[in-house]
């Protein structure tokens, strides 16, 4: 037990509590669990399907890969209404792929024409610059479909030269700092960056002990 906040305590292994009772837990399984677990980790599986100009709908292909410079990716409903109000609100940008996906929280479908409040997640390309491409993802990736699809939308793009720009929210409650959160301006940006990324930042980068959660940290 932490004798004040912030101390690291080291607790106890229960390595070989869990591997005993993984065992005993598919010792007790039967083949109609085995059945319905199977059935449902393939209806949690997640399609990317890209629009060709003809109307119609392919999945991805490890063999036709896009060639993309910039890819902006905007998770969670302020974020995708930010770039609807002030990107994607011209006719310079065309539908060109969505993501499929079903857990506890979202229930997409392959259709490209839904409403502002519809939990989708889609993809544009900007017309006069083709390697230009916007994810708008409002709906809810759950914990074990985030590699999956971080694997399978960034295994459709080439990676040489390609820069990612992640836009998501959190509540200024979540924001940890010194000062009072009454006083701080809402809402306000931070920035975190890679070594790789060499440009100027655009805003203060994010201090600790604040961090990212979810898909975008992913």
């Amino acid at each position: 037990m932490a004798t004040f906040f912030g101390e690291v305590v080291v607790a106890a292994s229960r390595a070989g509590v869990d591997d005993e009772e993984s065992a005993e837990e598919a010792r007790e399984e039967t083949p109609e669990d085995r059945e319905i677990r199977r059935e449902l980790e393939k209806k949690r599986e997640i399609d990317v399907l890209w629009t060709l100009k003809s109307g119609a709908s392919t999945e991805s292909s490890a063999d036709e890969l896009f060639v993309c410079s910039k890819f902006i990716v905007a998770v969670g409903h302020n974020a995708a209404a930010f770039l609807s109000s002030f990107i994607l609100d011209s006719v310079c940008w065309e539908v060109v792929g969505v993501v499929k996906l079903w857990n506890e929280w979202c229930r997409t479908s392959n259709t490209t024409t839904v409403l502002p409040t519809d939990s989708f997640c889609l993809f544009y390309r900007l017309i006069s610059d083709p390697t230009v491409l916007l994810c708008q993802c409002s709906c809810y990736v759950a914990e074990d479909q985030q590699f999956q699809w971080l694997e399978k939308v960034f295994g459709c793009m080439q990676k040489e030269g390609l820069q990612v720009t992640i836009l998501s929210t959190c509540p200024v409650a979540d924001y940890k700092t010194q000062e009072s959160t009454l006083t701080l301006p809402s809402p306000f940006l931070k920035a975190l960056k890679t070594d790789e990324f060499k440009e100027q930042v655009c805003c203060p980068l994010l201090e600790q002990p604040n961090i990212v959660r979810d898909l975008p940290a992913a």
